[in-house]
């Protein structure tokens, strides 16, 4: 896939979202509700950054610079002006441009990025594809997206930064990052450090 370059309406929320990662949403502030309802007439996307600055509800937040585009799979109405939606990660995306619209909506000039290449997961990381494995048997479709892509490296980077409690600097590094193992070589330092935290809480324990 080329670089193209789109302008879309941004999302500024709370989480990071990865390709092909799975994102509930409830949606009811006006300016989102008309987005919503754009995105599903016209089958369109819709980028979804994490917040800078701002919070989610209110005055327009400051997204950072790297987000995911995200299509609504499923939609419902439960109420007047209450969508709820599930939405799916697809192309990383970088913010060239951006403004605000009348309504409080953020719109921007995105480059669309290249997916990193697909390459199987290094021996080093055999532990971090057991965990995944281990989280997809017990939670399977509901968290995870089907169908499972445990010989990819990228897929298995993002669907872990989901389930850990990584940084949100280690969140928005492997959105960006194009190199599957080094995105894997960070989970791993973030999984050593949080080991190395436990058997430190441990030993104060004993």
């Amino acid at each position: 896939m080329s670089r193209t370059t789109v302008e879309i309406p941004i999302f500024p929320l709370g989480t990071v979202l990865y390709p092909q990662g799975l994102l509930p949403l409830r949606i009811f502030e006006a300016r989102y509700v008309d987005m919503t309802k754009a995105c599903i007439g016209d089958d369109e996307v819709f980028g979804v950054c994490l917040i800078r600055e701002g919070n989610e509800v209110g005055a327009p937040a400051t997204p950072e610079d790297w987000g995911c585009t995200a299509r609504i799979q499923h939609w419902d109405v439960p109420a007047p002006g209450l969508f709820t939606l599930l939405a799916q990660g697809e192309q990383r995306f970088r913010i060239r441009e951006r403004y605000t619209t009348p309504s409080g909506l953020a719109r921007a000039l995105v480059q669309i990025e290249e997916p990193p290449p697909s390459v199987a997961v290094p021996e080093r990381h055999r532990g971090l594809l057991m965990l995944l494995e281990d989280i997809a048997a017990k939670v399977g479709g509901d968290q995870l997206p089907m169908p499972l892509r445990l010989d990819d490296a990228a897929w298995v980077a993002w669907r872990l930064a989901e389930l850990l409690p990584l940084s949100r600097e280690d969140r928005v590094a492997l959105l960006h990052e194009r190199d599957a193992e080094v995105m894997l070589d960070r989970i791993g330092r973030f999984m050593a450090s949080a080991q190395d935290r436990a058997t430190a809480a441990q030993r104060q324990r004993d």
